[in-house]
């Protein structure tokens, strides 16, 4: 049965799960009331961890069956609540995709929070936010190859450059705001407004290079950024010479163009 038909036939988004009237609390028109506070948060905990269960059971059945043969009913099953559940938090099996882009971006932020935070070295500072993407990234090493043989689509809602994954995109492009604006590098501000791009746009190189990187650890990844962000530091420093004013522009242009 195709995820299209398990969505026809399961009830969708009626009542949020957790959220049924308790006994005696009967409201009649305008008489709504707001839950107490502590019964709020047990709510969004339970579905915070609905959320991540299926997220969990997505992946696993990504890697185990294959991206196309892995349906919302089974996800459900995996993650033992029912396909009209998984359906209330998930519309179509790309979303929880788009929920693991999102944990794992949170991860990487935690990981890089003690660089950005001390160095102001930009070298130090764009490094160890790759290599924290690269670090929480590694426990879906295996799912990454069969993951991204789709998101390379360039019609997949699963591209890094879709629609649907601009959320991810937008907060991870920050991130590389935070690396250039904590640091001590002098950027002219043509560059310093595209830079951030330019940075994810990086980052993106280094995660496809990973994916194929069979090294034990993917210690060729770590090497690679560790040969690659020193000359990225530099580049970004000799921009400001008025030789290379002009490339900078040049850069920028193609960007803007990409971006059309």
């Amino acid at each position: 049965m195709t995820d299209v038909a398990e969505a026809a036939q399961t009830p969708k988004r009626e009542q949020a799960p957790g959220q049924e009237q308790a006994p005696g609390q009967e409201q009649g028109p305008g008489q709504e009331q707001a839950p107490e506070p502590r019964a709020e948060q047990a709510r969004t905990a339970r579905a915070e961890q609905t959320r991540a269960a299926i997220t969990e059971a997505a992946l696993a059945l990504f890697l185990e069956r294959g991206y196309e043969a892995a349906t919302m009913r089974a996800i459900a099953e995996r993650a033992g609540v029912s396909t009209g559940n998984a359906y209330y938090y998930f519309g179509s099996k790309e979303e929880p995709i788009q929920e693991f882009y999102l944990r794992n971006h949170a991860r990487q932020l935690a990981a890089c929070r003690q660089v950005l935070a001390t160095e102001t070295d930009l070298t130090a500072r764009l490094s160890g936010t790759v290599r924290a993407l690269i670090d929480v990234s590694v426990p879906y090493h295996a799912f990454a190859a069969t993951f991204y043989k789709h998101a390379a689509e360039p019609s997949s809602p699963l591209s890094p450059f879709s629609a649907q994954s601009s959320p991810v995109r937008d907060a991870a492009i920050a991130v590389y705001r935070q690396v250039i604006d904590g640091s001590s590098a002098r950027i002219g501000p043509e560059l310093r407004a595209k830079l951030p791009e330019l940075l994810w746009l990086y980052s993106m190189g280094i995660i496809l290079y990973w994916v194929h990187d069979t090294s034990p650890g993917c210690a060729r990844t770590y090497r690679l950024i560790e040969m690659t962000a020193p000359i990225a530091a530099r580049l970004i420093a000799a921009a400001r010479l008025p030789v290379l004013r002009r490339t900078v522009r040049d850069i920028t242009a193609i960007l803007d163009e990409l971006r059309s």
